[in-house]
């Protein structure tokens, strides 16, 4: 893989799986939500900051590309890439793999707001979580920037 984030693994469950014999949309984004759990635990944002702090993040847009189906019992593996950020949002792209096969099974986006929760608004990240959150743009800044990142949804037509 690359210079990314390792932001995870997971096996898809046998309830996760759609009368279609694959993965179901929503738990694309449940899986998605998982890898971003490792990211925030890894900047200092994870569910303890949050009860200590009264602070945490919200989503506030997700796109997710599905590029190959996975099914039951599948292993998966993430990856996470910081696009951009600044003192109270951060732009990631995760990227998810089928774990033996290594081909991309999906993509998500996300824009991700740093939040009060006694106000319910937004505020800047605390210290640590900004200069991990730096750190790693820095890394991923000689990555090169997703062909999925940015797109938007449309019916081309001719």
């Amino acid at each position: 893989m690359n210079k990314c984030f390792a932001s995870g693994e997971l096996t898809v469950q046998p309830d996760w799986v759609d009368y279609n014999g694959h993965m179901n949309v929503g738990y694309y984004v449940v899986a998605f939500d998982k890898a971003t759990d490792v990211l925030l635990d890894y900047l200092g944002l994870g569910a303890s900051y949050r009860h200590e702090h009264d602070a945490s993040v919200f989503v506030l847009e997700a796109h997710v590309t599905y590029d190959r189906e996975v099914g039951p019992g599948d292993g998966l593996c993430f990856t996470t890439q910081i696009l951009d950020h600044d003192a109270k949002r951060m732009h990631v792209f995760h990227r998810m793999y089928h774990a033996e096969e290594h081909y991309l099974a999906a993509t998500n986006e996300l824009m991700i707001m740093h939040v009060d929760l006694k106000t319910r608004r937004s505020a800047p990240f605390p210290a640590v979580a900004l200069a991990r959150l730096q750190d790693l743009q820095r890394v991923h800044d000689a990555l090169p920037k997703p062909d999925a990142a940015g797109r938007t949804i449309a019916i081309r037509r001719s």
